[in-house]
This record gives structure tokens, sequence and C-alpha cells, in this order.
């Protein structure tokens, strides 16, 4: 991606709190995911869960990076990644990797923010940055992310609240990405067709992540993976400081060796 063009999506995510790169993901990666998580759906007996936030016909498979390719992939993808850096910093964090498919007859997602958790007052620097891959075109009458927009400036909404949204349609292969301060929800699937996505979602450095990559995927598993993933899943030493063990950064630990600079060493 050429620096215009991240800026440009940067610009957006600041000003407006979400954008969409089109056509964004190699067709030959779309179908290897869609083809991964149809076997892992099969093989987990993965089923909605039936609460009213992660829906009574959707079905979510969490944790995807410890299933390795193709989902390796995705976190470092070359159109996607350098946004979400420079919305956040070169020092983010893996949050968590996982499928979100709306089936038929699925309502509408509670709008929400996905920082809500977090006790700071808003509007604050961006702390968590997410995206969504389509999997499939996304539509409004399909179940497309809904979203309010500049809300990534206002206060916390309302569980349950009832917002004026937009639907974030895209083609297959498409990237919505979005400030977690963001009010958004899934649609409702009025169609007779699944609607599919890859939900990558990152985090600041210093935030502590979603899904707990450390113990979530397996050491031998993330040692094949390369050095730059490893830092996003927290292999790495925020600022030469956060996360360290005894002087040595967790990477050194999981592939027994390697150079460190404490912030100290750089003064």
């Amino acid at each position: 991606m050429d620096e215009p063009t991240r800026d440009a999506h940067v610009t957006a995510v600041r000003e407006r709190g979400y954008t969409i790169v089109e056509n964004a993901i190699a067709p030959q990666l779309v179908e290897a995911l869609a083809e991964a998580l149809a076997r892992l759906e099969r093989e987990l007996g993965a089923r909605p869960a039936e609460n009213p936030f992660e829906g009574h016909r959707t079905v979510r498979i969490y944790n995807l990076l410890a299933h390795g390719a193709p989902f390796a992939q995705v976190p470092v993808h070359p159109a996607v990644l350098p946004i979400v850096e420079a919305v956040l910093d070169p020092g983010c964090l893996i949050s968590s990797l996982s499928s979100i498919a709306i089936d038929p007859g699925e309502t509408a997602q509670p709008i929400h923010a996905d920082d809500q958790v977090i006790p700071l007052a808003k509007p604050h620097a961006p702390l968590v940055c997410n995206s969504m891959w389509a999997l499939t075109d996304f539509t409004e009458a399909n179940g497309a992310t809904r979203l309010v927009p500049g809300s990534h400036l206002s206060p916390n909404p309302e569980y349950g609240g009832v917002y004026e949204t937009i639907a974030a349609e895209m083609p297959r292969g498409s990237v919505l990405i979005w400030d977690g301060a963001l009010w958004h929800g899934g649609g409702a699937n009025r169609t007779q067709a699944r609607r599919t996505g890859v939900a990558m979602n990152y985090c600041a450095g210093f935030i502590r992540q979603q899904e707990n990559q450390q113990l979530g995927v397996p050491p031998d598993v993330a040692r094949g993976f390369p050095p730059r993933l490893q830092e996003l899943m927290g292999y790495g030493v925020y600022r030469g400081l956060i996360g360290h063990i005894e002087k040595q950064s967790p990477a050194q630990r999981l592939n027994g060796g390697g150079d460190f600079r404490s912030i100290w060493d750089s003064i």
C-alpha cells in the first residue's frame, strides 16, 4: 500500500471513525479462509452462543491464530496492518482473531463500542482498532456491519438503545477498519444466505488483549511464525519497557535467543 492511500484511510478513521479498503484481499486467500472456517466449524462442532450479544443464529469461532495457516496471514496483511499501525502505533498488538458467520433470520446485534469496557472518558486517543474481512459480499440485507459515523468522538452508547445507523456494504475481499470507540453492531440477515466475516482486532501495545495470545496459541505454533507476527502476538516489548522478562523480550524466551535493548539501555 502506498503512503498517500494509507494516509487517506487513516484520515477517514480519524474523522468519521471508519474506512473501507475495497478488494484488499486476493481471491485465493479469501477462498482459503472460507474453506478453513468451514472445516473448523465441522471439526469443532461450532454452534451459536445463543445470547443477545453474540447472537442466536450467528456462528463464531475464536482463537483462529492457534490453527496456523491460512489464518497467520491475516494479522500482517499489507493492505490492512499499515493503516492499523498508523491509527494506533507500530507497537500495537493482536487483540483477537475470530470469525463471525451471520445466518438467515438473525436479528441485529446491539449497538456498542469495542472499547466500552475500558474505564476512560471519551473522546480519547485510539486504544483499539478493529477490522472485518468480508469473505462474502456484505449488504444491508444480509447483515453488513451497522455503523454510527463520527460516534467514536462521543461517550459510549446505551446498551440496547436505538440509533440511526448506516450499513458498511462492501464486496467480497474487502476490509472494514474502524476505531474501537465507534458505535457499531452486526446487522440483521434478511436473506437466505450466510454472511461470513473474519474479525481481526488490534489494541495498543499497553492494553490487555481480548484473547490471551501467549496461552491461546501453542508455543510450537508460535515459533513457526515470522518475527513481526510474534511481536503482534505480544512476544515483543512495547517501547523497550512494557512486557519484558528480566530485561529479555518474550521472543527470546520463546525462540531460545536474540537481542533486546531496554528503554534504559537506549538512554
